[in-house]
């Protein structure tokens, strides 16, 4: 019999790990700093050419401004 989904916590969601735009291997989070009060820089390096990218995320993706789904009219099943 198939299992339910639970959520998982925040804290265990995978990070997305962006190709490398060289080589196309998929890069290694290394390491994770303040940007601002409420985004992150990611830098992103490729283990097979070293070279590096960094990206400015939301700290917190339910204030980003891709959670305003969440405000619609969609409502839960009743």
């Amino acid at each position: 019999m198939p299992q339910p989904h639970a959520r998982a916590e925040p804290s265990l969601i995978p990070i997305e790990r962006p190709r490398c735009p060289k080589c196309s291997n998929r890069m290694m989070l290394a390491r994770i700093s303040p940007a601002s009060e409420s985004y992150d820089s990611r830098t992103f390096e490729c283990t097979k050419c070293d070279h590096t990218q960094t990206r400015t995320v939301a700290r917190d993706p339910m204030k980003s401004e891709t959670a305003g789904w969440q405000y619609s009219e969609l409502k839960a099943p009743e």
